[in-house]
């Protein structure tokens, strides 16, 4: 449901109904929008990156916080995780094509940030 709202000579379209659910929105960025989550799925996207590497392009993300995210992001499909290595234990993440689809959106993210100077 749709009314319209009048505010210094204009008029805007306010939404009514109010969500029983989370919006898409909402939804979308509980997939994308925790912390270190996207920044993952960007460090992954050209092909394997090892656990320790991606910790250090990730700077600031200790490596529990990283391991958690990483976890996370399996679990929802974007990424798998493969062991190549058992002694000592090595293990490569790659973003899977359901990941791949979520690219286009952090583009433009990226865009936005730089075009605002943010």
């Amino acid at each position: 449901m749709e009314n319209t709202l009048k505010t210094n000579n204009k008029i805007k379209k306010i939404n009514l109904e109010s969500c029983e659910q989370p919006c898409l929105i909402e939804r979308g960025m509980r997939i994308l929008g925790g912390k270190w989550k996207a920044s993952i799925l960007w460090h992954v996207k050209d092909g394997p990156v090892r656990f320790n590497e991606l910790s250090r392009m990730l700077g600031g993300a200790s490596k529990k916080m990283v391991d958690q995210r990483l976890k996370e992001l399996e679990k929802q499909g974007l990424v798998t995780r493969e062991v190549i290595c058992t002694r000592p234990i090595a293990v490569t993440y790659e973003i899977t094509d359901f990941g791949r689809t979520a690219l286009e959106i952090l583009e433009k993210l990226k865009d936005w940030t730089e075009e605002n100077q943010l």
